[in-house]
């Protein structure tokens, strides 16, 4: 079982070599291809060599893409054109490029690349009784390995999209995944707290899970994602008061938004800071993994940047208090985290008077994105206050119809029905947005200083005596070939 730790770190990779007698070479290839596991190096596709016989049998046959599909035994290429299965000669034409790049010595072909750590009995046992093997390699000073985020549970597996949007996280970072996801749903349940209308998104998760509508079936994956995010909002509701706008139905638990604007803004600047802290000490650890302590002292998003943000608030809290002597530690504080984080600039600079004035207006620029980024979480209160003034104007409309006679109580249900409707529409699509905009420039902009390269393993079916494809490894990597 993965303990905590492993949950906040990329998939562990291992440089490979698969290690194959020549004859074998090809068998040893297709299970490879079978498994789906290694990330074999680039090989030589720029058009310098002649293609090799199955991908010019391939672009004769002028077919279009074709997801690529392998044969256990040599297959006949001149039967493969003749009965135009472009999939089984597009699979070959890769399994050429592959056997061309293998480094031979005597009766010996091998192939370097990656592998998960935990697949390698497995690939290990996939290749023994060929007499080929997984030959574990010291990795190359200056590469880094490639990023696989672990998707495997189904709460994990619905939350990768989120950081995979932004960008592929350097191997030696954090996987923020899990944090990212909770700060997500809390950031969307803020601005879209309304008990009923949560109660929708539930609905709505549930519905997703079962996959009765076949039209959202490619988006099955993200229930569990959705249904937090119902929850989020169905908590903040009950917080709130609100059951499809103010009606009464709730009681005010914490606050009514409308009525109580300066304490919600407090609220989601308070929540603001909190996941700017969290950020910074995730970009701390990376910056000190990436570069060591002296990347991290010095970087404006390691500790000098953290220490920036914390005098901040300390001399914010000062002036809030009237207190002197916390004024004097928030502003020593701000002095501090300045002098590391224009150290480390003037070094980037090159020094000299041109470096000295760029290291100045960057670190006028640190202090203004830290106050900026922070007020930047008072849209959580803002929008807040919009999906209750909408919820506030739906349910005064009803009401005001519902007193004018048994067509004013249809006219009032009409109202109810759409209004809620637009509400839920515009509002969560509004909240979505902005959730995904906080999470990205306030949040990830400061754990993330670089960007990794993704895992990408070369997997390609193999096509069983019977005709049907193996199942040995999902295909979300598979390779369509264009003629």
């Amino acid at each position: 079982m993965n303990s905590w730790a492993d949950s906040l770190t990329p998939t562990r990779m291992q440089r490979v070599a698969v290690v194959a007698p020549r004859a074998a070479l090809r068998e040893a290839l297709v299970r490879v291809a079978d498994a789906g596991c290694v990330e074999l190096d680039a090989t030589d596709d720029s058009g310098h060599g002649a293609p090799g016989p199955a991908a010019r049998r391939l672009q004769e046959l002028g077919r279009g893409p074709t997801q690529p599909l392998l044969s256990a035994a040599t297959p006949d290429l001149d039967a493969l054109t003749s009965t135009g299965r472009a999939d089984l000669l597009a699979g070959e034409a890769q399994l050429e490029t592959y056997r061309r790049a293998a480094v031979r010595h005597d009766t010996v072909a091998a192939l370097a690349g990656w592998c998960p750590t935990a697949e390698m009995p497995r690939l290990a046992a996939r290749l023994a009784d060929l007499g080929a093997a997984a030959v574990p390699l010291r990795a190359p000073r200056g590469l880094d390995p490639p990023t696989r985020l672990d998707d495997t549970g189904t709460v994990r597996r619905s939350l990768v999209p989120l950081v995979r949007t932004y960008g592929t996280v350097p191997y030696e970072d954090v996987d923020p995944t899990m944090p990212a996801g909770i700060a997500y749903v809390v950031m969307f349940g803020m601005m879209f707290g309304d008990a009923g209308h949560g109660i929708l998104l539930l609905f709505g998760a549930l519905l997703l899970r079962s996959g009765r509508v076949r039209r959202l079936a490619p988006l099955r994956p993200l229930w569990p994602f959705l249904l937090a995010a119902g929850a989020t909002s169905t908590l903040a509701g009950i917080a709130y008061g609100e059951f499809f706008g103010p009606t009464g139905v709730l009681p005010v638990l914490w606050l009514a938004p409308l009525d109580q604007p300066l304490r919600l803004l407090g609220a989601a600047i308070a929540v603001g800071a909190v996941l700017l802290a969290l950020a910074y000490a995730a970009g701390i650890v990376n910056r000190w993994r990436e570069g060591g302590p002296g990347r991290a002292l010095y970087a404006s998003s390691g500790i000098a940047g953290a220490t920036v943000f914390l005098g901040l608030a300390v001399l914010a809290a000062g002036a809030a208090l009237h207190t002197t002597l916390v004024v004097a530690c928030g502003s020593a504080l701000v002095l501090t985290g300045l002098a590391l984080a224009g150290t480390g600039l003037f070094t980037a600079s090159g020094g000299g008077p041109s470096g000295a004035l760029q290291t100045g207006v960057q670190l006028f620029d640190v202090v203004i994105r830290i106050g900026s980024n922070t007020v930047s979480f008072a849209r959580l209160a803002a929008f807040g206050l919009t999906h209750a003034a909408l919820g506030a104007i739906v349910w005064q409309g009803t009401t005001a119809l519902a007193g004018t006679g048994p067509p004013g109580i249809a006219a009032a249900l009409l109202v109810f029905v759409v209004g809620n409707a637009l509400a839920f529409a515009l509002e969560g699509l509004v909240a979505g947005v902005q959730a995904l905009r906080l999470e990205f420039y306030e949040l990830f902009s400061r754990v993330f200083d670089a960007e990794g390269r993704p895992f990408r393993p070369w997997h390609v079916p193999t096509e069983t005596s019977s005709g049907r494809r193996t199942d040995a490894t999902p295909t979300p990597h598979s390779t369509e070939v264009t003629t």
